[in-house]
């Protein structure tokens, strides 16, 4: 996979494929611009090199429809106050006035195009949609990583119509600190899951189960697999049917040696909100109609112990209603933990980075993945789209 370090993009048209789907506010207002910093490396590289930068993103579910309040204007506006420069908004993606403000670009300048996603071929990965984009440009550069498991237009197809592809920093880093630590790990390797649902990271666990030497398990979908160790876990969120599949997971681990982590204590509620009556039980005295919402301080001890020898640490996922400041402790005391450790630490999905951020912990974390969905797809084993469409369009043009 070239990056774009390894190709000619002095004075050329430059279209970057990138991430800027931010949380806005009711007043359009910005409140987290972390995705739109963590692709300025590339953008600024392409600048220094004198590039013409068109640059495209999607925002938001718009469902192939103009949604007004989905447009691109406020991440334009921000993204040129980080590039102290001005950024122009194009009235569209794609047609007649787009391609005309391209070709009337000089070395230097930036265009934002306007939602992706307004257009319905976008999502359905259209041909004829791909190779309008690619004639904006000389050079198409991914580096929107949190959609690259997505075999979407701008992602995917469009490396078969753009005369050169490759990665921008972001995507490459992201997939090769990756690959370093599933494939060449430091050992022991420590996989931390959390999150609700077993069902959502079943594929993962599986392929895990491959790889690492430890796994620690927390969020409600702990509960399945307390449930199939044989505690009670009164009423907290339990995935049923796959209660003898967790059973499964932990018997395959202990046949192959890996240790697997359950919370021995937790922070129940008699319901989920912040001004429940709250007590912290072992696990096997969890009363009947309350339910477990956070590891407790028994738990948080174990795991920290569990981190004391790890050389990688891969963690997806909180360890309880984190968004709830009574329920947030185990995770934000997981994250001082990773942070303390001397390990190669990679943090992925859209809460834990949140969890992160929160904590102020983020120089002291290895990488901070910025996609969920693709950083899940990665732990599961899978492919993205979106890099084997490059590593194909470096076969075809080495080929060619």
């Amino acid at each position: 996979m070239k990056t774009i370090r390894d190709v000619s993009i002095s004075g050329k048209r430059v279209l970057f494929r990138v991430d800027f789907n931010v949380p806005l506010d009711e007043n359009q207002n910005i409140r987290d611009d972390s995705r739109i910093r963590a692709v300025l490396p590339s953008l600024q590289y392409a600048l220094d090199h004198n590039a013409r930068l068109i640059i495209a993103s999607h925002l938001g579910r718009p469902k192939g429809k103009v949604v007004p309040a989905m447009r691109l204007a406020p991440a334009a506006k921000r993204l040129g106050r980080l590039l102290e420069k001005e950024v122009k908004m194009a009235p569209d993606c794609v047609g007649p006035q787009v391609k005309q403000m391209v070709d009337a670009m000089q070395a230097g300048e930036v265009v934002l195009l306007e939602n992706l996603r307004f257009h319905p071929e976008e999502q359905a990965n259209d041909e004829k949609f791909a190779r309008q984009l690619a004639e904006l440009c000389d050079v198409y550069v991914n580096d929107a990583f949190a959609v690259s498991h997505r075999a979407h237009a701008s992602v995917e197809a469009i490396t078969r119509f753009a005369p050169v592809s490759a990665a921008g920093f972001l995507l490459h880093s992201e997939v090769e600190y990756f690959r370093k630590a599933m494939a060449d790990p430091s050992r022991p390797l420590v996989a931390i899951v959390g999150g609700a649902k077993v069902s959502s990271k079943l594929a993962a666990l599986e392929n895990m189960l491959e790889h690492v030497d430890k796994f620690i398990i927390g969020g409600a979908m702990a509960n399945t697999f307390l449930k199939s160790a044989g505690c009670e876990v009164g009423k907290s969120m339990i995935e049923e049917e796959l209660v003898d599949v967790a059973g499964a997971i932990m018997q395959k681990a202990g046949q192959k040696g890996i240790r697997f982590y359950l919370p021995v204590d937790a922070v129940v509620a008699d319901r989920m909100d912040p001004k429940a009556d709250i007590r912290i039980v072992p696990v096997h005295e969890i009363p009947k109609d309350w339910m477990a919402l956070d590891i407790g301080p028994a738990t948080i001890t174990l795991y920290r112990e569990v981190l004391g020898d790890a050389k990688t640490i891969i963690w997806n996922g909180p360890m309880g209603v984190f968004e709830m400041d009574a329920f947030s402790r185990g995770t934000m005391e997981m994250v001082h933990a990773v942070a303390d450790s001397y390990a190669l630490s990679i943090v992925g999905g859209g809460d834990t980075d949140v969890a992160v951020h929160k904590s102020g912990q983020t120089d002291r974390i290895t990488y901070i993945s910025t996609g969920g969905g693709a950083f899940l797809e990665l732990l599961e084993g899978k492919s993205l789209p979106g890099v084997v469409a490059l590593e194909a369009a470096d076969d075809a043009h080495q080929g060619g």
